[in-house]
């Protein structure tokens, strides 16, 4: 099976098998009455989507994963036993930051409130994942303490340092990609396109795992975006969109160039640099930097339409996806 044949066919089973599910999980939610809170914080029109059924993200992640070891079992286990065993190490680092999701959303439902986890058990959890990450993939030979910089042929070994700095570029990545999920459709179209790129640059780079979890997340993605585009009738929750960080993340180091995920994930970096920078500013000024944090509120206290901050970001991904694109 050729490798284009092998993107098409998974993303296309992962896109109904993720429409499928995710129609099936909508009422089954409701029936639970595991509906959205809103903030009284976020924009006051954000209350119209008061009990909204969340913890979607499963809608996507279970055909993601079950496609992605099937194809692999198929396609790398006898051959490309490497590749096979990145790919299984990356499926259980995107699992456990889900799992980190997971425990977020009900842990909101329990306490009846748009809160769950604290900031801080939740980077705990998942940095002890990403070290746990980091330290699989230097057993098994997939890192190393050198990175190629982008837009250029040259390669730096960083030693111990790499690893304190890809622990962080994973948590942050991860924590960033959940910023996202703030208005409908935008992480969904976000994890769409990258999952397009690295699809992508997997076939035309021959990585066979990178094809199918490309793919995989790719059709999810635009599967989970038929109900979750605005007016959105699911949200991905916690447990989607850190799951997607991970996955993505991943993706990026067994491409081999870690860096790219600022690249393709531009608007990831964008949400949380704004983030920090408003509590930055405010704690020592005392005002607001944006009208509110992170960005596309503040597009949204500007006037801008859901739709409309979905079509500049998404442009602003595609041009990331391109500088990835020239700097491999």
């Amino acid at each position: 099976m050729s490798s284009f044949v092998s993107y098409v066919l998974i993303s296309v089973l992962s896109f109904f098998s993720t429409v499928l599910l995710t129609k099936a999980l909508i009422p089954y939610l409701r029936y639970k009455k595991m509906g959205q809170r809103i903030l009284e914080i976020g924009p006051r029109w954000h209350k119209n989507k008061e009990g909204t059924p969340t913890m979607g993200g499963l809608g996507f992640l279970i055909p993601t994963v079950s496609l992605s070891l099937l194809f692999g079992v198929f396609l790398l286990k006898g051959v490309q036993k490497d590749e096979f065993r990145f790919l299984i190490l990356t499926l259980l680092y995107a699992i456990s930051n889900a799992a980190v999701g997971f425990l977020d959303d009900l842990t909101k439902f329990r306490k009846k409130q748009n809160e769950g986890l604290t900031p801080r058990q939740k980077v705990l959890l998942q940095t002890v994942f990403s070290i746990s990450y980091l330290a699989l993939l230097r057993i098994f030979g997939f890192v190393s303490s050198s990175m190629p910089l982008p837009f250029s042929s040259i390669w730096i070994d960083f030693g111990l340092g790499f690893y304190f700095f890809a622990a962080i570029l994973l948590v942050g990545v991860v924590n960033c990609a959940n910023l996202t999920d703030g208005i409908d459709g935008l992480a969904t179209t976000t994890a769409f396109l990258i999952g397009a790129f690295f699809g992508v640059m997997g076939i035309l780079r021959g990585e066979t795992s990178v094809i199918i979890l490309g793919g995989a997340t790719l059709g999810g993605s635009l599967g989970f975006l038929i109900y979750n585009f605005h007016p959105a009738r699911i949200f991905m929750g916690d447990t989607g969109s850190l799951f997607l960080g991970a996955l993505l993340a991943g993706c990026a180091f067994q491409l081999g160039s870690p860096l790219l995920i600022l690249l393709v994930g531009v608007l990831y970096i964008l949400e949380g640099i704004s983030v920090i920078l408003q509590v930055t500013v405010f704690r020592l000024t005392g005002k607001r930097l944006f009208r509110m944090a992170p960005l596309h509120h503040h597009f949204e206290k500007c006037g801008w339409s859901e739709v409309k901050i979905l079509g500049v970001f998404s442009i602003l991904t595609l041009i990331g996806c391109m500088g990835a694109y020239f700097a491999l």
